[in-house]
């Protein structure tokens, strides 16, 4: 069993999702959002970093994925999530948690079965996909749906690995 650490990171607000998944079958550890404190950038990115640190501690994950910076319009935009990415990927990397990244296409694929879905699709499907009784917050379901998608990934990866080791029809 693997625990992993999704992170929907926010210069407001950043999601976090923890799961733990044994090959196809995921569950829900927790889930939540940091509204994020501070008066300036500084103290918000310490902010980050400090709570996502706190959250490695105390459940202690296997591995991260972090969702990768979109930039659509807002140039300010994408650089102050850039940002609270680093000071979410940061903390993971003090701790020796190898950090994934996955693109908002790829994570809306892997649990909605399409790269374009609406944030609502994406709440409804991770709430079928866990089990969960309730909805969960939209940063939260985003998290979570980060690590569902690294979960996937990680999957086919293992198995093309176990493919790869295969010569001759005898494993070597």
């Amino acid at each position: 069993m693997t625990r992993i650490l999704g992170i929907d990171p926010g210069s407001i607000i950043t999601g976090y999702g923890i799961i733990d998944i044994d090959g196809n079958h995921a569950v829900h550890v927790c889930n939540g959002t940091v509204h994020v404190k501070g008066a300036d950038l500084g103290a918000k990115l310490g902010d980050i970093f400090t709570r996502v640190n706190a959250l490695i501690r105390e459940y202690t994950p296997d591995e991260s994925a972090v969702e990768q910076v979109f930039m659509h319009r807002n140039a300010d935009s994408a650089l102050k999530l850039g940002q609270a990415r680093g000071a979410a990927i940061t903390a993971c990397s003090t701790n020796n948690l190898r950090v994934f990244e996955y693109t908002a296409n790829q994570v809306k694929q892997a649990t909605v079965g399409k790269g374009h879905a609406a944030k609502q699709q994406v709440q409804h499907m991770v709430k079928v996909l866990l089990c969960l009784n309730t909805l969960p917050a939209a940063d939260a379901a985003d998290a979570l749906a980060v690590a569902l998608c690294h979960g996937h990934y990680r999957e086919g990866l293992l198995r093309m690995q176990g493919v790869q080791r295969m010569r001759d029809g005898r494993r070597q």
